[in-house]
């Protein structure tokens, strides 16, 4: 199957390229970015040998749709979405922090309770919780932004007392996260979803903040099925996920957490097949959407004219 694994296109007007974990980012001109979605994977902070088919088209229609609903909380920098795998927007100065919000005890989170830890980027947790329990509470538990390797926990205090994000800022980031988690929380239920935690980035253009990035994907959000949920719970057993904390958790089973002298397990045909199915599942349960297959053919041929198309109508 053709996967888009990584791209060395030039459009007119082009000043920079720059190749990301899963994204390879294109700025155009002083105003827009060109961000093609590739079929890479990540997992642990690192990229996987193997392609998957059909995820880079999978997390830019998905991103784009929440970005659409969510348009009335914050603004986004998204101008145009010319192809399945590609979004145009505008430039932003990003913060240095990911704002992760979790309202489950899930993912990373418990894997440090798991370890005795009870405070999470200075978030207080209660004793006696299980694995995928519901907090009291949602928490914010960022993340620094690492051009390179792996993203590190960080507290408010110290995100401001390092002067990372002023504190005016910061405080509209926790403020555009909680509401952009409620609203990801009612769009999940109208699925029968749990949106269990999941992470938002932000930029400023002129003084002004904007949701930029992928939002409420399987790359950056884990959802439960609310279905059974509670029985689920009562009896100890594993959720029902749409995430991509299978992924993680087949390394994990196969040795390999992104750590020093560790190796990814081969990547066999059948593991890429079965990961793109269940990306593809999780596209159809998150939007209520069949998914569309692209027409078979070189994509990049295709990415390169649509690409083209959409800035000559932006940029003449």
């Amino acid at each position: 199957m053709d996967t888009i694994k990584e791209t060395n296109f030039h459009f007119e007007g082009q000043q920079a390229f720059y190749r990301g974990k899963v994204r390879d980012v294109y700025t155009v001109g002083e105003k827009y970015l060109v961000m093609v979605a590739t079929d890479r994977i990540s997992a642990f902070d690192v990229v996987l040998p193997r392609a998957i088919p059909f995820k880079g088209q999978v997390l830019n229609q998905i991103e784009a749709k929440f970005l659409e609903a969510t348009e009335d909380i914050v603004p986004n920098w998204v101008v145009d979405v010319p192809d399945p795998c590609v979004t145009i927007g505008y430039q932003c100065q990003p913060f240095k922090v990911e704002m992760v919000i979790r309202g489950y005890l899930v993912g990373h989170a418990w894997r440090e309770y798991q370890a005795g830890k009870r405070e999470v980027c200075g978030e207080s947790l209660p004793d006696g919780l299980r694995e995928n329990d519901r907090l009291p509470q949602p928490i914010i538990t960022p993340t620094t932004k690492a051009a390179e390797g792996h993203d590190e926990d960080i507290s408010r205090a110290d995100i401001l007392a390092q002067g990372i994000v002023s504190e005016t800022d910061y405080l509209r980031l926790e403020a555009y996260t909680r509401a952009l988690y409620a609203r990801g929380t009612e769009l999940a239920a109208a699925r029968g979803l749990i949106l269990a935690d999941t992470k938002y980035e932000f930029g400023k253009r002129d003084g002004k903040i904007y949701l930029i990035d992928e939002i409420h994907t399987p790359d950056s959000s884990r959802y439960f099925y609310a279905d059974g949920f509670e029985r689920l719970q009562q009896q100890g057993k594993p959720q029902r996920q749409l995430s991509k904390e299978f992924v993680r958790k087949w390394l994990i089973e196969n040795g390999f957490q992104g750590k020093e002298g560790q190796q990814v397990p081969e990547m066999t045909d059948e593991i890429v097949s079965s990961i793109a199915e269940r990306y593809i599942e999780l596209f159809e349960h998150i939007t209520g959407e069949r998914f569309v297959y692209p027409k078979q053919g070189d994509s990049s041929n295709r990415i390169v004219e649509n690409v083209k198309s959409a800035l000559q109508r932006l940029i003449g």
